[in-house]
């Protein structure tokens, strides 16, 4: 079993900061991928951004140079560097990791709020 425990969000003014941080803890494989996806109230999850464990990056064109990416693999850690936010933004952020050798093993954290407001 993995455990993911996203830290991070908060409160923020336009064009603020944040950096999310997600932790995975468990029996996780080597091959994987982890990603940030969103969920806004009254619309459907998306995806964020993903990273694979050998670096294959890929971002949402909504937030295509102002969010980035990042891990590190020997703390089984992904990072969510997001700059210049907009009130569009505001959002639960989900953690997801996906074994890629076994599709069905998929994990979701609990998820963290961002709020981007003035």
């Amino acid at each position: 079993q993995v455990q993911l425990v996203e830290s991070g969000g908060g409160l923020v003014q336009p064009g603020g900061s944040l950096r999310l941080s997600c932790a995975a803890s468990g029996s996780i494989f080597k091959n994987n991928i982890m990603a940030w996806y969103r969920q806004a109230p009254g619309k459907q999850r998306e995806l964020v951004a993903a990273r694979s464990h050998d670096g294959i990056t890929n971002h949402a064109e909504s937030v295509r140079g102002r969010f980035a990416i990042s891990r590190d693999n020997a703390k089984n850690a992904v990072y969510l560097q997001m700059n210049s936010l907009k009130p569009e933004d505001t959002a639960v952020y989900y953690c997801y990791l996906q074994n890629l050798r076994i599709e069905s093993q998929e994990y979701w954290g609990p998820g963290t709020q961002v709020t981007v407001s003035s």
